[in-house]
């Protein structure tokens, strides 16, 4: 029983995870739904009626709170595996990525998943982390309204039915993050 909670409780391998995944996208793709996330934003707007002042929520919202499950599911299956199938909170990390961390002010790297220099509630409460969550949140609206959706949009239903502005839209998404993380970052960081 206990090598069955070790496996349960650890990083699941792809060979579990992708046919998972295969099987929720075949599930959707024979109900002939998309995956999404960005896309229940609008369906809350809708939901609070923000279809009064803007055409753009004006629509039957009731067709797409099947969605509204999904990220529901999504949102207490994450709280269930960081609560009770992750024993060990620590990652490992590269020595040199360490290293990197430290000078830009991470004294933990590797404790956790997210780093309580930005994630704890003291930094986000604090007016550069107020500053970066706002424009972070301006940035990822702007940007999955422009593209046409979301990374999981894209990436995993977009990709499954072989749309190439899904693969076009993925591909930008991949070089923004790269941008981000190894341009603007640091410089918000220092």
């Amino acid at each position: 029983m206990d090598l069955l909670w070790e496996y349960i409780s650890g990083p699941w391998p792809w060979y579990i995870c992708g046919p998972l995944i295969t099987f929720v996208m075949f599930l959707l793709l024979y109900e002939g739904k998309n995956l999404g996330v960005s896309s229940n934003f609008a369906t809350l707007c809708a939901i609070g009626g923000a279809g009064k002042f803007a055409d753009f929520f004006r629509f039957d919202w009731k067709a797409y709170r099947w969605n509204l499950f999904v990220v529901l599911g999504m949102i207490i299956g994450g709280v269930i595996a960081s609560q009770f199938l992750t024993p060990d909170k620590s990652i490992d990390l590269n020595e040199n990525t360490v290293r990197l961390l430290e000078r830009f002010g991470f004294n933990n790297a590797g404790s956790g998943y997210l780093p309580v220099e930005l994630f704890s509630l003291e930094a986000m409460l604090t007016w550069k982390g107020g500053i970066m969550l706002a424009g972070g949140g301006l940035l990822i609206g702007f940007g999955a309204r422009y593209a046409g959706g979301c990374t999981s949009g894209h990436a995993i239903s977009g990709l499954s039915n072989l749309q190439l502005p899904s693969l076009i839209a993925v591909i930008g998404f991949f070089a923004g993050g790269l941008f981000m993380v190894h341009v603007i970052l640091p410089l918000l960081l220092n």
